[in-house]
């Protein structure tokens, strides 16, 4: 069960059959894992028999009001607990969470355990048996303690995945020439590359880690970017413009979700903050459509031929393809680039030409 553990964190969609696993183990009839973030977010994987009603339960009110977890790390903070000891014989008749979820899904007893990882994230593990069986035994609760630091370790690991990860996505959008800084679910900045920190202090960290913009309109445009990408089951691609200033060029920010796995429960929400500046003089690095965006080479072609003025008609003759086949591409391209309009997705592309650096500014037009 303990290796077990540690290869879900290391391959997210095993964690449904590893919660399958747990249960077996625990002779329970359901094992959830979820974690809260300090909104209120709640990312989980279920055994599927209670999928249904978990999926509910985390759209729901309830989920704000639910003191177990709280209520667990105080009092039980390095075991195991039952519903029944960490609720009063009131709290527990009268809990709605029962009432509405626990009992219509045909559980009767839970027990499970919460703590706090690194990144300010509340992990939860918990088991419910169906009505009619036993509660859990002391003897099984302890049981199931030899699992805890397993379990928190496989947390931590997975944590440190996602921060390595965020390290190298702005380590390769410096490669090519681009500021970049990776923005976690608290809109802190996780990892930021030497471009973005050059550009100081006109984008520099504040109170937090959390970034800060000279101006406070663009400063309040980002912020409001960053609640919607964490808000939005599909985050589109967000653009804030930052105005010159003395000799300083005028900039474009744009936040680009990073979307995780369905089942990686523990790495929290992060998106990719890159800056362009507006007016630099050249084709946009294919390098950087592809990179950025997610585009397909093909779609990163049209996605050129746009952002240089061109028509979808004088584009497609130019590439070779038919009209039908480069609208097509441009429709993908609007929707990975989060645009509606042609304009705007010229505007968003604006400053994406090749980097200057030796040797490599003609590099990113070799593409299969």
């Amino acid at each position: 069960m303990a290796d077990r553990l540690y290869e879900a964190a290391l391959v997210p969609e095993l964690w449904t059959e590893t919660c399958e696993r747990l249960a077996r183990e625990a002779r329970s009839d359901t094992a959830t894992i979820f974690t809260v973030d300090t909104r209120g977010n709640h990312r989980y994987v279920t055994t599927p028999n209670i999928a249904e009603g978990f999926a509910q339960f985390v759209q729901s009110e309830h989920r704000l009001n639910n003191i177990r977890p709280l209520r667990a790390m105080e009092r039980f903070p390095f075991s195991f607990a039952r519903d029944i000891d960490l609720l009063s014989r009131e709290e527990f008749e009268k809990d709605a969470i029962r009432r509405d979820f626990i009992i219509p899904g045909g559980m009767e007893w839970e027990a499970g355990w919460a703590f706090q990882e690194p990144t300010g994230h509340i992990i939860v593990i918990t088991l419910m048996r169906a009505n009619g069986r036993d509660h859990f035994s002391t003897d099984e609760l302890a049981r199931l303690d030899l699992l805890k630091p397993d379990l928190a370790r496989a947390a931590y690991i997975s944590s440190r995945l996602a921060f390595n990860e965020a390290r190298s996505m702005t380590e390769t959008l410096s490669i090519l020439g681009l500021p970049a800084a990776v923005i976690g679910d608290d809109g802190q900045a996780i990892a930021m590359n030497r471009e973005m920190e050059a550009l100081s202090p006109r984008i520099r960290t504040g109170a937090g880690d959390r970034l800060v913009l000279e101006a406070p309109g663009a400063n309040a445009l980002l912020d409001e970017a960053i609640l919607r990408y964490t808000a939005e089951a599909v985050p589109v691609v967000q653009s804030v413009p930052l105005m010159s200033r003395d000799a300083a060029p005028a900039l474009i920010l744009h936040l680009l979700p990073v979307r995780r796995a369905a089942r990686d429960i523990f790495s929290r929400s992060m998106a990719i903050l890159a800056v362009t500046a507006v007016g630099r003089v050249g084709p946009p690095d294919m390098r950087v459509l592809c990179g950025l965006f997610d585009l397909t080479p093909a779609e990163a072609r049209v996605a050129r031929g746009i952002a240089m003025a061109q028509t979808p008609e004088t584009t497609a003759a130019a590439l070779g393809i038919s009209l039908e086949t480069a609208r097509s591409h441009l429709k993908r391209i609007m929707q990975k680039t989060g645009t509606s309009r042609q304009a705007e997705l010229v505007l968003l592309l604006s400053g994406l030409s090749a980097p200057t650096f030796g040797g490599g500014a003609g590099g990113g037009e070799e593409l299969p």
